[in-house]
């Protein structure tokens, strides 16, 4: 009997098919060596970072296609390139056309002083001191509140960057807020001790802006809030400063003139996109989609004399295992063609995958499945996450059952599905390159060995990889994708699935 339900809590995968399937010869092409060595070219210091829209992204996509060349993968881009080509649109305050004066006193911008969100505005208005902005007593309506930084009330998220970034984003968000809603023209927030240390990393991350794709799959659904932060609610400039700016902020009365004004522009970013063809006359039109995103956040603050933030785990573990199942499917092809898509700038919002997903390189309607993967060479060594498992998050039952067959036939992992319920705090399976898909109902899924504490920092480096996990969560997604790519059916849509946030 097959499973037709998966708990929602830690459960041994591997008992869980009624026959365990065969494990195809081209197995032996998957090497611990080779994911190894392309780790360390992929996420070391000469990539710097690989950041989405940089000339580094670019080396890193021009690295992957000319290993998938040298493996036998045959190019499925465009004009019979491995390459298809997009612009990143980029929205970010103007450091030339922007300006901060207090008192008739030129601050420089970002250095002196640095706006915290892509808010354009035109401010001249009086100062009013008020503390850490409890006291509500104070009037601040068309003024310029400017208040001392006090920690949230709200827990910090565990990941993403350093603690002190973390604080003092939550922080910032959590007291301009009440502020803006009580009138204030402006914000000025002023750095307390440990958010003093990230003031660097805040002005670095809030210079680059925001990002977007033109002609997209939707990052959220209609009428879906992107997030339920306090950040969505900010409508007027907050500006952030230094800790040893207070003396000069804390004078009530001064006027502070405050010309905000943003650019957009375009640059290039690209999927890389290759294929393996199937060998049946009658599937081999149909594609098994492997996915991964070769971007990660490039070079930005120091962290302990270290300004590269690599993206070993995130997500150079996922583009080389792929590398290493192309080697096996090209030794040995299946049924099904099978394609290998390396997504571009997904650090920025998902951006490649929303871009294919609304203009594939083979009509959608013909891709099976969409096996993505995020992270998964860390944590404990015998556990792993599947994303799309369970209700709302699963969309084909039939495609679960193929992996959790794959993992008893080779990784033999502990399914972590904690990450896939629709509570999580982190919502995890709504950060991937398998959401544009599965929202134009692909069955899709996600592998991962969730999130560690070097995440987004330069801390996560190919050292602190678990290369014999890595291989084996490898092992796993290559042997899904066999499944698939050979099943005489096509693995399909539950009945009814609407994704829901």
């Amino acid at each position: 009997m097959r499973l037709q339900f998966v708990i929602p809590f830690l459960a041994v995968a591997a008992p869980l098919a009624a026959q365990t399937p065969r494990v195809p010869a081209a197995m032996s092409a998957i090497r611990e060596s080779d994911i190894n060595r392309d780790m360390y070219r992929m996420a070391g210091p000469s990539m710097r970072g690989r950041e989405a829209g940089t000339l580094d992204e670019m080396r890193a996509s021009m690295w992957l296609a000319d290993q998938m060349r040298a493996i036998g993968v045959k190019p499925a881009g465009e004009d019979d390139s491995f390459f298809q080509w997009w612009n990143i649109r980029r929205t970010r305050v103007s450091s030339v056309s922007s300006s901060v004066k207090l008192a008739g006193r030129t601050l420089a911008l970002w250095t002196d002083v640095s706006p915290t969100s892509n808010v354009a505005a035109d401010v001249s208005a009086g100062t009013v001191f008020v503390g850490d902005g409890r006291d509500t007593t104070i009037d601040v309506r068309g003024k310029v509140a400017v208040a001392t930084l006090v920690p949230s009330a709200t827990p910090l998220r565990t990941t993403t960057n350093t603690y002190e970034y973390r604080y003092a984003r939550q922080a910032i968000a959590s007291q301009s807020a009440p502020l803006i809603q009580r009138g204030a023209a402006a914000v000025v927030i002023v750095a307390d001790s440990t958010a003093d240390i990230a003031y660097d990393g805040v002005w670095k991350i809030q210079e680059r802006g925001t990002y977007d794709v033109i002609g997209g799959v939707p990052r959220f659904a209609a009428g879906a809030a992107p997030t339920q932060n306090l950040q969505s609610r900010i409508t007027a400039p907050v500006l952030f400063v230094p800790r040893s700016a207070l003396d000069a902020f804390r004078v009530n009365g001064q006027t502070l003139e405050a010309r905000i004004r943003l650019e957009n522009f375009e640059t290039p970013s690209v999927n890389v996109i290759g294929v393996v063809r199937g060998t049946d006359p009658k599937l081999r039109d149909e594609y098994v989609l492997y996915s991964s995103h070769q971007d990660h956040d490039g070079v930005r603050f120091s962290v302990n004399g270290d300004s590269i933030w690599s993206g070993a785990d995130d997500n150079a573990s996922v583009s080389v295992a792929l590398l290493a199942a192309a080697r096996a499917f090209v030794k040995q092809p299946a049924k099904r063609s099978v394609l290998f898509v390396f997504h571009g700038a997904e650090e920025r919002g998902l951006l490649g995958s929303r871009y294919h997903a609304a203009h594939p390189v083979v009509p959608l309607d013909r891709v099976v499945a969409v096996l993505n993967g995020d992270m998964i060479g860390r944590n404990h060594p015998d556990t792993a996450s599947l994303l799309g498992i369970q209700p709302p998050h699963r969309n084909s039952t039939q495609l679960v059952q193929m992996a959790l067959e794959a993992n008893a036939a080779t990784g033999r992992f502990v399914i972590d599905s904690l990450w896939d319920r629709p509570t999580h705090p982190e919502g995890w399976y709504f950060r991937s390159d398998h959401l544009p898909y599965a929202r134009l109902n692909v069955p899709a899924i996600e592998f991962s060995t969730n999130l560690h504490p070097d995440y987004h920092t330069p801390r996560d480096k190919p050292e602190n990889i678990n290369f014999p996990k890595l291989t084996r969560m490898t092992q796993w997604m290559y042997m899904t994708g066999w499944l698939v790519a050979n099943a005489p059916v096509r693995p399909a849509i539950d009945p009814g699935f609407k994704l829901e946030r």
